[in-house]
C-alpha cells in the first residue's frame, strides 16, 4: 500500500468553528459524557468474515457490544464501500447499527441510524479537488480499469490495476494533478484497488476529524480501538493515542506497513483470531472492558456475571430463545420455570398484529417449539438497546430484535418495561412488552406468539 505524500505531510483537518454540524449533534447527544470506548472498525474481512457462513464471530461481537458497551460507548464503521454497497452488506449480514459510518475510504461521514451526512466534512474535501480533472488525467493511463459506477463517489475515483503497473502510476500521477492545481492522495490496497482522493481524505483523516469534534465538545472518548485488515486501513493506526488491532487474516500489505512503521508500538497488535473475534481479543489484550461475549457462556445458571443492566438481561434472554429453538440447550421443564420466575405473572405481551397474550401463556407456547429450528439456519440478535430508569425501580428498555430463519429476515421494534427485583437471581423482572414490525419486515407467519 502507498499513500501518496500522505505519510510525510500532516494537514490541518478543519477549523473549529465549522465542526459543530447537525450530524454531530445526532450522535453526541446519545451520551451524556465521553464514550468509555470507541471502536472504529473496517467491515469486509475485519468486522465481517465472509468465510464464516454462520457469522458466528460477528454475532459474538454483537452480543458483547449490546450487553456491555452500547449504553456508554460508540461504534464506528469505517469502510471503503459506497453508501449503496454498505446498505446491501447490512441487508446480508447481521451488522449492528453504528453511531457513525465512514464510507468511501474516508470521504463520506454520516451519523446515526438515519445516516445524516456531515456537510462540513464534504465542504472541507472540496479544497484543491476537481473530479473532472482527475478523470481527464487518469484516462491517459490505459492500464487503469475503472471500477463499477457505484464505487465512484464525489471525492473518490476508483480503479483496478495490477500491482506492477500501480507503482509507475503512483509515481507519476500525483505530480500531473498537482500541476493542474489539485492536491490528491493515492491509496493502493488489496493488491488491485487504486483510489484517488483529496489529500485531506482517508480513513485516518476522517477519524482525526471526529476526534477534533469530540475535543471541541469536551467528549473525547476515554479509549479508541481501531481495527483493520488491508492497506486502506493503515492510516487508522497512525492517529495519535489510539489502540490498534490487525486481525489475524490481515493482508500482507498492512503487515508490511506495520513492520516498517509501527513494529515498536505496544498499542498495536496482530491478533491471533480472525475478524470480529480478533477485535474481541484486542479488547481483552488492552484491558478496555469486558471481553467475554454472552454467546461464549453456555449456561448462565452456572456462570454468573456481576453486571446488572437491562441490556445484559435482554441479550441473555434472546440467546436462550435461539438455543432453545436450535435444541442447543437441554430440554428441561426447569428452564420454563426459570423464565416464569423473571416474567411477571400479570405481564402482557402485545404482538405486532395488535393482539395481546399473558407472558406465561407465551412461555408455554415457546416450550412447544423446542428444537423446531434444529439443523436450520436460525439466528437471533438484538440491536440498538437503550434503557432509561423512569421510576425508583422501573426501567424502560427499547431495542430491535432481529430473527433470521433461512433466507427470511424479520425485525421487531421492541419496548419493554422491567422492574428491579432484589430477590431475583439477575435482578430484573419483565413487566410488559410491546412489539411492532420494522418497516418492510413483516413476518409471513403471524401466528407465532413468541417474544
Amino acid at each position: 500500500m502507498l499513500l501518496s505524500r500522505a505519510a510525510t505531510h500532516s494537514r490541518k483537518i478543519i477549523g473549529i468553528k465549522t465542526l459543530k454540524t447537525l450530524g454531530n449533534r445526532v450522535h453526541m447527544d446519545r451520551l451524556n459524557g465521553s464514550a468509555r470506548l470507541m471502536i472504529v472498525s473496517d467491515l469486509d474481512s475485519t468486522m465481517v468474515d465472509h468465510d464464516d457462513l454462520d457469522n458466528l464471530s460477528l454475532l459474538r461481537f454483537n452480543a458483547l457490544w449490546e450487553a456491555y458497551y452500547r449504553h456508554d460507548s460508540l461504534l464506528v464503521f469505517s469502510t471503503g464501500r459506497s453508501p449503496s454497497s454498505y446498505k446491501r452488506l447490512r441487508n446480508k449480514k447481521p451488522l449492528l447499527t453504528p453511531d457513525i459510518t465512514i464510507m468511501s475510504v474516508g470521504t463520506e461521514i454520516t451519523y446515526g441510524e438515519s445516516m445524516v451526512p456531515d456537510t462540513a466534512w464534504t465542504q472541507y474535501l472540496n479544497q484543491k479537488w476537481n473530479r473532472d480533472i482527475v478523470t481527464e488525467e487518469t484516462a491517459k493511463f490505459p492500464e487503469l480499469t475503472p471500477q463499477q459506477e457505484e464505487h465512484q463517489r464525489p471525492h473518490k475515483v476508483s480503479f483496478f490495476v495490477e500491482k506492477a503497473k500501480a507503482w509507475e502510476i503512483i509515481n507519476v500521477l500525483p505530480k500531473r494533478l498537482e500541476e493542474r492545481g489539485l492536491d490528491v492522495k493515492i491509496i493502493y490496497s488489496s493488491g488491485i484497488a487504486l483510489d484517488i482522493l483529496p489529500q485531506g481524505a482517508g480513513k485516518g483523516q476522517a477519524l482525526s476529524y471526529l476526534l477534533k469534534n469530540f475535543k471541541v465538545d469536551g467528549k473525547v472518548p476515554m479509549h479508541t480501538l481501531v481495527c483493520g485488515d488491508s492497506g486502506n486501513d493503515a492510516e487508522l493506526y497512525s492517529v495519535p493515542e489510539v489502540y490498534g488491532v490487525m486481525v489475524s487474516n490481515a493482508q500482507e500489505e498492512l503487515l508490511q506497513w506495520y513492520t516498517q512503521n509501527a513494529k515498536n508500538n505496544p498499542n498495536i497488535i496482530h491478533a491471533t483470531e480472525r475478524c470480529a473475534a480478533g477485535i474481541i481479543q484486542a479488547i481483552g489484550n488492552f484491558c478496555l472492558g469486558p471481553n467475554v461475549s454472552p454467546r461464549d457462556i453456555r449456561d448462565f445458571q452456572k456462570c454468573k456475571v456481576d453486571i446488572f443492566r437491562p441490556s445484559h438481561e435482554v441479550v441473555k434472554y434472546y440467546l436462550f430463545y435461539e438455543r432453545w429453538r436450535r435444541a442447543e440447550v437441554e430440554k428441561s421443564e426447569q428452564y420454563a420455570q426459570n423464565l416464569k420466575s423473571v416474567f411477571c405473572p400479570l405481564g402482557i405481551f402485545v404482538h405486532p398484529s395488535g393482539g395481546e397474550q399473558p407472558f406465561h401463556q407465551c412461555i408455554d407456547s415457546m416450550a412447544k417449539l423446542y428444537g423446531d429450528m434444529q439443523g436450520h439456519q436460525f439466528r437471533v440478535w438484538v440491536d440498538q438497546i437503550s434503557s432509561a430508569q423512569i421510576g425508583s425501580d422501573i426501567w424502560l428498555v427499547k431495542f430491535h430484535k432481529w430473527e433470521l430463519s433461512g433466507i427470511e429476515l424479520q425485525c421487531y421494534v421492541t419496548t419493554v418495561l422491567m422492574s428491579l427485583k432484589a430477590e431475583l437471581p439477575d435482578g430484573f423482572s419483565w413487566v410488559h412488552m410491546h412489539q411492532t414490525w420494522l418497516d418492510g419486515s413483516k413476518a409471513g407467519d403471524q401466528t407465532l406468539w413468541c417474544f
